[in-house]
């Protein structure tokens, strides 16, 4: 087995591409590792395709995939993953703001003191204040909720065993949640290590701020998947008991004033005069709405899962 995989997602990189193989190449051979660089082009619309292409004849150890539009980090790590097949797997961003000089110690972490993962903790950026700031908001969110405690989650430079990049499934922003995933997939062993951030060198950014927000609502909808996504039934049927059981007990409560007040000679009115009798109903209905959904969800789980099918339109190997 190969001891290093390095899988490196891009989009419209073409300018740091040859630095950064070299760069990845020297670290290498300086530490006599066997490896792969596992490019995956993310629908760049630059000529990055064409410098793999000329990369790949200098470089024997590159694997690249592209796929046919942008699909996002997620699916570029995803399909990086599957790809991989070294005892342990790098993660870096091409921008060169990782530095591949971390790549040593982030190895012997893994297979010395027997780590996981490692993710990278940029201490010192060279980040604009719009973005540092959301930042450590969404980092502290994402530790609180998650109870990974982690200084910085989205680092794009992180270390794992094999073992848990198979266990990855990713798709929209989930590449922000790669430790959440990895620690509730049973691997807990989960570390960080402070790396060098680098200022960029060519182009500018390619995330907005929107990133932010969709990371947020991703956080929430692994958050849901991991406690009911192979137990639907367990949340909707629960809910569906409880806005069932609500909704018949006050209907059933109207119905005995009304009986009661009869039977005393009392002033009543028609159940369906009291307007606690459309909330009851309201909720009756919506019970049985959610019990269905309970078992829609159930039937869900039980068919192949299709969000992560990315088209790719070439390979190098």
């Amino acid at each position: 087995m190969l001891q290093l995989s390095i899988v490196v997602p891009l989009y419209n990189e073409a300018e740091s591409l040859p630095e950064l193989c070299s760069w990845i190449d020297r670290v290498m051979k300086e530490n006599a590792f066997s490896y792969e660089m596992i490019f995956v082009n993310d629908g760049s619309n630059d000529n990055s395709w064409e410098v793999l292409k000329q990369l790949s004849t200098q470089y024997s150890t590159i694997i690249a995939i592209s796929f046919a539009r942008n699909y996002g980090k997620s699916a570029a790590l995803h399909e990086g993953f599957s790809k991989a097949s070294g005892q342990v797997v790098i993660t870096m961003d091409a921008d060169l703001q990782d530095s591949p000089d971390e790549i040593p110690e982030l190895y012997r972490l893994i297979t010395e003191e027997n780590y996981d993962l490692i993710s990278g903790w940029k201490q010192k950026r060279f980040d604009p204040i719009s973005k540092t700031i959301p930042t450590k908001l969404y980092n502290a969110a994402t530790r609180k909720l998650s109870g990974v405690h982690l200084h910085d989650f989205n680092c794009g430079l992180k270390a794992y065993k094999i073992e848990v990049v198979k266990t990855l499934r990713l798709y929209g922003e989930m590449h922000r949640y790669i430790p959440v995933q990895a620690k509730w997939n049973g691997f807990t062993k989960i570390g960080e290590k402070v790396v060098q951030h680098q200022a960029r060198k060519y182009g500018a950014t390619k995330f907005g701020l929107e990133r932010f927000l969709y990371g947020f609502l991703d956080l929430l909808s692994i958050s849901f998947v991991q406690i009911f996504g192979k137990r639907p039934m367990h949340l909707f049927g629960s809910l569906g008991i409880l806005s069932f059981l609500t909704g018949s007990g006050l209907t059933i409560y109207l119905m005995g004033v009304k009986i009661y007040n009869i039977a005393y000679n009392l002033k009543y009115r028609n159940v369906t005069d009291n307007p606690l009798f459309f909330l009851a109903l309201v909720a009756i209905i919506l019970g049985v709405q959610l019990f269905l959904a309970g078992f829609i969800g159930e039937l869900l789980i039980t068919n192949s899962d299709k969000t992560t099918n990315y088209q790719i339109k070439e390979e190098i190997s």
